[in-house]
């Protein structure tokens, strides 16, 4: 972990590092882009190349959809505990997306005409699920759950099998729990331009969602206007904004469960008091040895983790604001309210000391697919009613027409447009 603070000389600049914005780097731009061009001319045979290229199993055509069969299997392997947890975490995603949707609704405007809006599901969607180095059961969760609220007919999944081409047996519950209908056991880049153009196997969709790595949110930047997409997640990151009545511990354990996304996540914790920022650097330490994933948490550790002492809370208030950090804790006592009516660019915002994140990621109801390296400045997080298209509703009536169209007539005068001022008028004469 590096330590900095407000008083170092070069303070100002790397602060302003943090002021960031989303971009990939030109190597991965180039790499997407190659594959999304043979993705787009040879279909299945350059998804079960890269499939293969880039770590995965060895698939035949015949192989890349996940079976109903597999499906019922895993749901006997899953234990009752696992089958609980996930319909707990089901149960409140569900309630809180469908609070979240949008209404069709209609009225008058001033001159009678009724206008309004209607919201009607997305046919058919891709929803990514990342495997990696740990079955993701939470973001199907927290992606297909919201698509069931909005009665989304079609959601096809794709997501990293392992070596032997096998997709583990509780992320296929959850996924099956959420709502999927379609579940393919590719990932990366690829499987991002397959949803987006279609193959033999796998016909394409209208929008993508999901969080992956930054091949991943590259590819899904390169489809943009083939299809739809929600939002730019990425690897995963959290900053914490803490004073000295936060306890150390509790902070250590919110920095180390942020370490556990591996290579690309990024951990910041922002003080005013350095005992804190000592206290917090050995918990870190001593919690450190308990954890399975010990060695793999070392170089997130010392490589993308860093503690910040701020002259003063607005100090740090002004850094989230410019880093737009995917998950933002505050834990100051009696201020954390305060202090988040202040932050603009926050993926979500978990008050007070007794706010893991993982309570978020998990199950507390919002969707954790958020944006992250300082694409908040531009994106919410996911949320039911990007999986709503809206449509427009217009109807004059002849009382309506005759009280708009001079109006209509003079902004085609304005804009030189005389044929749609006398598609109004003509109604009228």
């Amino acid at each position: 972990m590096r330590t900095i603070k407000y008083t170092d000389t070069d303070y100002s600049n790397w602060l302003e590092k943090l002021n960031r914005r989303s971009e990939a780097s030109p190597e991965v731009r180039e790499t997407v882009f190659k594959v999304i061009e043979d993705i787009r001319r040879k279909g299945d045979e350059a998804l079960i190349h890269y499939t293969e290229k880039f770590g995965g199993p060895k698939l035949e055509p015949s192989q890349i959809r996940v079976t109903d069969e597999e499906i019922a299997a895993a749901k006997k392997a899953i234990s009752p505990k696992t089958r609980a947890a996930l319909e707990a975490s089901h149960r409140n995603v569900l309630a809180f997306a469908k609070k979240s949707l949008r209404q069709d609704w209609s009225s008058k405007n001033e001159h009678g005409v009724t206008v309004g809006e209607r919201f009607l599901p997305f046919q058919r969607v891709g929803i990514y699920v990342p495997g990696g180095t740990a079955p993701l059961v939470s973001t199907a969760i927290m992606t297909c759950t919201l698509g069931q609220a909005a009665g989304v007919p079609e959601m096809v999944v794709t997501t990293p099998a392992d070596l032997s081409g096998k997709v583990n047996d509780a992320l296929l519950v959850a996924l099956d729990l959420a709502g999927a209908t379609e579940i393919y056991r590719v990932g990366g880049a690829q499987a991002i331009a397959a949803l987006a153009y279609g193959t033999s196997s796998l016909k394409p969709v209208d929008k993508i969602f999901g969080p992956g790595n930054a091949y991943v949110v590259e590819a899904k930047r390169q489809t943009f206007g083939q299809v739809a997409i929600d939002l730019l997640p990425g690897p995963s990151e959290v900053m914490v904004i803490a004073d000295g009545s936060a306890p150390a511990a509790w902070i250590a354990a919110d920095l180390l469960a942020q370490a556990e996304h591996g290579k690309g996540s990024a951990t910041l914790f922002l003080t005013t008091s350095p005992d804190l920022a000592a206290e917090v650097e050995q918990a870190v330490e001593v919690q450190l040895q308990s954890l399975s994933r010990s060695s793999s948490l070392v170089p997130v550790l010392e490589n993308n983790t860093f503690l910040i002492i701020t002259e003063n809370l607005e100090a740090a208030v002004e850094i989230a604001n410019g880093y737009a950090p995917e998950h933002l804790t505050i834990m100051v006592e009696g201020k954390e309210d305060q202090l988040a009516a202040k932050i603009r660019s926050a993926g979500a915002i978990f008050l007070g000391a007794h706010s893991p994140v993982a309570g978020g990621d998990f199950l507390a109801g919002p969707s954790h697919e958020l944006p992250t390296g300082g694409a908040g400045k531009s994106f919410p997080g996911l949320t039911v009613d990007q999986f709503q298209r809206r449509t427009s509703l217009v109807r004059f009536d002849a009382a309506s027409i005759a009280a708009s169209a001079p109006i209509i007539e003079t902004f085609g005068e304005i804009e030189g447009l005389d044929a749609h001022g006398r598609s109004a008028t003509i109604r009228v004469s």
